[in-house]
């Protein structure tokens, strides 16, 4: 009989708190994350730890879109899938990846979307957290995340203390897709980001 895979409460509950402990982690701002209803939550994305110091800051589940590479191991495709993890082909339009974002919000959940993409590479702000915050209205969270690059990089690990830092939510009216519309509103995304210290 197959195990079953590991879901993001549990997991939460066994970790969070060693997690917090290690990083001594410091949240600010908790009381803006929605604590219920949709929300799509946009933080800066520095280090390959950035979805663990995220998902042990805030007590709400969270729901992470990640790279569909992370899928090619079994083993790893096994767990995120338990712990709802939705796969995006990253370079061209993943319609299947936004059905599924916008599926998970109209359900009420918190979907997190990083929208530089990646920790390494060009790292331009894409403008999918804008789209499914217009498409839905559902609210877009800032967050910032400060010191995850010194706790682990490429050839650099560390114990520094992390801080988790939550904007006020960017509320907008639902409207159509438009390129301009999210393009502006990501740009007011990152500014929102890059401001919180």
């Amino acid at each position: 009989m197959p195990l079953s895979a590991p879901t993001y409460g549990k997991v939460r509950r066994l970790f969070s708190g060693l997690v917090c402990a290690i990083y001594r982690i410091k949240v600010v701002g908790a009381d803006r994350m929605p604590v219920t209803g949709p929300a799509v939550v946009a933080p800066n994305h520095e280090s390959f730890l950035d979805a663990i110091i995220l998902g042990a800051a805030i007590s709400r589940e969270l729901r992470f879109v990640a790279k569909a590479e992370l899928w090619r191991s079994r083993l790893l495709a096994w767990m995120i899938e338990g712990l709802g993890a939705i796969p995006i082909e990253r370079g061209h339009s993943d319609y299947l990846a936004a059905a599924r974002v916008l599926q998970a919000l109209e359900a009420g959940q918190a979907v997190v979307i990083f929208p530089q993409g990646a920790v390494r590479g060009d790292r331009v702000w894409t403008q999918g957290a804008a789209h499914a915050e217009l498409l839905t209205g559902a609210p877009l969270v800032p967050v910032r995340l400060i010191g995850t690059a010194r706790a682990l990089s490429r050839g650099r690990i560390g114990f520094p203390r992390l801080r988790v830092i939550i904007g006020e939510p960017i509320e907008v009216s639902q409207a159509p897709e438009d390129p301009i519309t999210a393009a502006k509103l990501t740009e007011r995304l990152r500014v929102a980001v890059e401001s919180l210290a």
